[in-house]
Order: C-alpha cells, then structure tokens, then sequence
C-alpha cells in the first residue's frame, strides 16, 4: 500500500511569489492545504488579502510580503521575513512572471528588461536567498513554460527567459544536491489566466490551439495542485533536476 504520508507537508514553511492571483495563488493554497505554512508576495501587499484568506482558512499561518522580484537587493530582506516569520523555510515556488506579446522586430530594451529580469533574474535571487535559509535541505520549484521547449511567435524575450530558467533549474540541481536542495520544475500548458488572457478573447485560437491538445481541453489551476505538492514533498525526495509538462499531452504530441 502506498505510504500517503510522504505527500504530507506539515512542518513545512513554503515561500510563494506571484501570489496574488493565477497559478501563484493556487500553488499557496494547494501546499497549505497539503499541511504548509505560506509566506506569499506580490509587487503590492494589498493584492494578497484573498489569498492569504484562504491560506488562513485552512487553518495554516499566511504571511504576505510585498516584493517586486526585480529589484535584487529587496529579495533577501524578503526571503529572510519570510522565514523568520514562518519560523523557517523549506519550500520555494518561484512563480513571479510577466509577458508581454510583442513581434520581435517591435521588442524594445525595456520590455526585454522587464521580462527577463522578472522571470529568471528575479527567480534566480529568490533561489539563492532561500537556499540560505535551508538549512536541513528543502525544494526549489521553479516555474518554467512550453516556451522552456518551443518556440512561439510573438514571445520571444518571454522563451528566452524561460528557456533561461529551466537551464538555471538543472545547473542549480546539480549544485545544490549535496546541500540537501532539490531543484525541479513545472511547465504548464495552456492555462487560463490574467496574463494569458489575451489569447482566449480569440475564439478562433481556443479552437485552433484546443485541437493541439491530446486531452482535447485547456488546464484547469487545480491540474497544478499534485504536481505541486509532489515536488514540495518527500514523496519527491530522489528527484531533481527535472521539469514536468503538465500541458494534456501537448509537448509529447508534436
């Protein structure tokens, strides 16, 4: 019989970024509700009330913490509330992100800048102030994209960073194995949200991008949870280094 309790995160003290909505918000309530403790961020502290509420009702701590990761030298002081706050830290989610869908020959300075600075700059500082802080070893779930694999029109400094991160992700695997850290990844396919919002107004690309996908649906958030509390837990312990599309079979069918 399969020993559940390995999923089991009690005890533990999670660090989200990007939580106020979206993928973030659902991997900080998906962990509290596996038995975490979660500090969350977002650019303004404001935003996090519904999360942290949720956080909350499941009778875990939920502590929000303003943080835009792009600027480096706030991610320490950050990541170091966070852990003094929760009394420790043994699970990151790197998950702050932003894209902005701009042809290519129209790509400014600034909008490279951004992206990349937010999506794997931000996340490798994240990375390294927490790892500083785990002190008995602990998980790195970075948050990487079918654009870590493929490339897509109109997303390129969004690919590059992604790209970036899950490089980033199995170069940090092999570091900081012997510290006790594991470092893995999740790619999600296509999920709704805020920032993907612009694509599914076209009710042409639903259908176009809907009959790419083996499993013949778009992903729900909740697809997210297991694979999220996986990484997070010991049921994950001997992995690293690793990311996992969660996309219905897209990356596989191509």
């Amino acid at each position: 019989m399969a020993d559940l309790s390995l999923f089991d995160l009690s005890g533990h003290r999670a660090l989200v970024t990007g939580a106020s909505r979206g993928i973030g918000q659902q991997l900080a309530i998906a962990l509290a509700r596996a038995g975490a403790d979660v500090a969350i961020t977002a650019r303004d502290e404001a935003s996090l009330a519904a999360t942290a509420r949720a956080v909350a009702g499941l009778g875990r701590s939920a502590v929000p913490l303003a943080l835009d990761v792009r600027d480096v030298g706030a991610i320490g002081s950050a990541v170091s509330a966070a852990a003094e706050r929760l009394g420790g830290l043994s699970i990151l989610v790197n998950n702050a992100g932003v894209e902005e869908v701009t042809p290519s020959l129209q790509v400014t300075e600034a909008i490279w800048d951004k992206i990349l600075d937010t999506n794997l700059k931000g996340a490798f500082f994240c990375a390294q102030a927490a790892a500083k802080r785990m002190g008995d070893g602990g998980s790195i779930i970075n948050l990487c994209s079918l654009t870590s694999e493929v490339g897509i029109p109109t997303a390129v400094p969004y690919g590059a960073s992604k790209s970036g991160l899950l490089g980033m992700t199995r170069a940090l695997a092999a570091e900081w194995a012997p510290l006790g850290i594991r470092v893995n990844a999740i790619a999600p396919g296509y999920f709704r949200t805020a920032m993907t919002e612009v694509f599914y107004e076209n009710a042409a690309w639903q259908q176009a991008m809907k009959a790419k996908i083996p499993m013949a649906r778009f992903g729900d958030l909740s697809d997210l949870d297991g694979m999220a509390v996986f990484l997070a837990s010991r049921a994950s312990g001997y992995v690293t280094g690793q990311c996992f599309p969660v996309d219905g079979g897209f990356l596989a069918s191509i």
